[in-house]
């Protein structure tokens, strides 16, 4: 947002009033995070029966296997066709994992960096550059992964139905181009959710390079703020019909269903993807946690149950997030110095400020006691060219001490306009 779409007499003529509120702010001697989309103590206690689960002599799956042995590399026949249902998807193109779907993710590009995957010409490590789109904002834990390999990412944005599909037509024209990023349904930050039109674009357009990978991380599926669940797409089938088969590698876990640390992780992709993964992954170890696996198919029991402990979810994160909107909008609204998204699910909110802003405010945030994720966060490098967007992550507060903080996050907003209008006006 440009300086010049303020309305900056109203804007200055507040300027006493929050600076008193800012003061007044730093003397409470604040301590107060929203830095990272955590689940609440709330929401993990919901998941807490799974500690006693699958129970003392439940521990034979009905073809004989014994979880607490090794072996199993693809996960349970069970939680796989559970999950399956879930996404509506075929159980025999699932593989399940341990905890974490970001460890699948690091592997699969590790292994393409390394032996090139299953459509490679060479390793990745062997080309004279490799490419990674980026939508932004985006996952700051994408781009981590990416700059660890020291690819070039090429930032696109990420618009209300996806990411934008002319821009990345034009990159895959490029051979070294091989690989994006995209969070399809209430993606981190926005909770923008990709169209079954994007889907297929993307699913469909040629590329250059014979290996280009979509990372497709459908990490909150089912992670509604209302009562209202999105229409999950079957992607890999998408793909497949439009002729491009191993385009898609699907991620998607329970880590913010159950318990964050000790969930299940999905890899959903094509049969010669997943043989590809099978090669390395049976030697990088052998078989994931099936007795966790076998807990979570207790716990939910079908995919109705993974609605119903959702909805919990909703109900506990739906207010924190009403609240953050309604403070921005009584705080900030009418003076055009910031707008911010209204997501349906996810974990977080989307604000843009003026430009040159983000880090004052954050700086603001530090000295009143209020820890904000770093702004530029959600771009790679943590490099936002406009300085001007924060992530927002209300999950992990009790609700007061959201209300709390966001309050707080406004004068800060506030103030920081306030000295940018002041510096163009001493500038002019």
């Amino acid at each position: 947002m440009k300086l010049t779409e303020a309305n900056t007499d109203r804007l200055l003529a507040l300027k006493d009033e929050v600076t008193a509120s800012y003061e007044e702010l730093k003397a409470r001697n604040l301590g107060l995070n929203l830095t990272r989309g955590k689940p609440s103590s709330e929401q993990l206690d919901i998941g807490e029966s799974l500690l006693s689960l699958p129970g003392e002599d439940d521990h034979t799956l009905a073809d004989g296997t014994d979880v607490r042995n090794y072996g199993g590399g693809d996960g349970i026949r069970e939680i796989r066709e559970l999950w399956a249902e879930v996404l509506g998807i075929p159980a025999d193109l699932v593989v399940a994992g341990d905890a974490s779907s970001l460890n699948i993710m690091f592997d699969l590009i590790s292994w393409s960096h390394t032996f090139g995957n299953n459509d490679s010409e060479r390793p990745w490590a062997a080309e004279e550059t490799v490419k990674w789109i980026c939508p932004v904002p985006g996952y700051d834990r994408h781009f981590s992964i990416t700059e660890t390999f020291g690819y070039e990412m090429v930032t696109i944005p990420m618009n209300e139905d996806g990411p934008d599909v002319d821009a990345i037509r034009e990159l895959v024209k490029d051979p070294q181009v091989k690989g994006m990023w995209v969070v399809p349904v209430f993606s981190n930050p926005t909770g923008a959710t990709v169209s079954r039109e994007v889907a297929e674009a993307l699913a469909s357009m040629e590329t250059a390079a014979p290996d280009f990978r979509i990372i497709w991380d459908n990490a909150y599926a089912v992670h509604t703020l209302t009562d209202e669940f999105p229409e999950i797409l079957d992607i890999v089938g998408i793909a497949a019909e439009a002729g491009n088969p191993n385009r898609f590698w699907a991620m998607s876990s329970t880590s913010k269903i159950t318990l964050a640390g000790a969930g299940v992780a999905f890899f959903n992709s094509s049969k010669e993807n997943l043989d590809w993964y099978r090669k390395y992954a049976t030697i990088r170890g052998i078989g994931p946690n099936k007795v966790n696996q076998l807990a979570h198919v207790r716990y939910f029991g079908n995919a109705e149950g993974v609605r119903s402990v959702m909805r919990k979810h909703s109900g506990i994160l739906g207010p924190k997030f009403r609240a953050v909107t309604e403070i921005l909008e009584k705080r900030l609204g009418g003076l055009g110095i910031a707008e911010w998204t209204h997501p349906a699910g996810g974990y977080f909110i989307s604000v843009d400020l003026l430009d040159g802003t983000a880090k004052r405010t954050v700086e603001l945030a530090k000295e009143a006691g209020i820890a904000l994720t770093g702004a530029g966060s959600a771009f790679p490098l943590k490099s936002d060219p406009n300085n001007r967007n924060l992530r927002l992550a209300p999950s992990l507060p009790p609700q007061e001490e959201v209300e709390v903080a966001m309050d707080g996050v406004a004068t800060c907003m506030l103030l920081a306009a306030i000295e940018a209008a002041e510096a163009a006006g001493v500038a002019e």
